[in-house]
């Protein structure tokens, strides 16, 4: 798997209140598999992770949403938290760098509470997806088809539910981030 994703940078969005294992496990899977990663948030200095309610580690940002242009990332990947999300579905930068993967066809990728951000960026409607159970009525009055799986796939959208599915949301990840553009995420635009 070492050199899968060569040469593919990957946007991770995130903000203060990430649940920390959410980032730090897709994140070390990406880069085993060949990616350059880049933590892209609404401030610069440090993010702060989470261990569920309790506070994790800071995280350095490598870009700012005021720096960061999606045409130079490959793919995306919004890990969950209850405050991350919120932040982001919060600051139109953000939504506006979300809706650039769907635009262009580029694989996303949501664990947790990250579907939040998509739902704010109306891009979830007729999609088939999954998240933490809380947000499903937000997910399905979006207009998603919400299911209870540990990972689903559609169109080069890849969610999971929670911590647990990580290693499933990782395999799935990897896969639509080596396949590149999908023109299915696009139409759903």
């Amino acid at each position: 798997m070492a050199s899968k994703l060569e040469g593919r940078k990957v946007a991770i969005l995130v903000a203060d209140g990430f649940e920390q294992v959410e980032m730090t496990k897709p994140r070390e899977a990406l880069e085993e598999a060949g990616a350059e990663t880049k933590i892209v948030s609404l401030k610069s200095g440090q993010i702060q992770g989470m261990h569920h309610a309790d506070k994790g580690d800071k995280f350095e940002v490598d870009l700012t949403l005021d720096d960061a242009r999606p045409d130079n990332f490959d793919a995306l990947m919004i890990p969950g938290g209850l405050i991350n999300p919120d932040s982001l579905r919060s600051d139109k930068r953000a939504l506006q760098f979300a809706r650039h993967f769907f635009q262009t066809g580029k694989p996303v990728a949501a664990i947790c509470h990250g579907p939040q951000v998509l739902i704010s960026a109306d891009l979830v409607r007729g999609r088939k997806m999954t998240s933490w159970p809380a947000i499903e009525a937000d997910l399905r009055n979006a207009g998603a088809h919400w299911v209870n799986e540990e990972v689903v796939v559609d169109n080069g959208l890849v969610t999971s539910r929670k911590p647990d599915d990580i290693p499933a949301f990782n395999k799935k990840m990897i896969e639509e981030f080596c396949e590149g553009k999908h023109q299915g995420q696009r139409e759903a635009a």
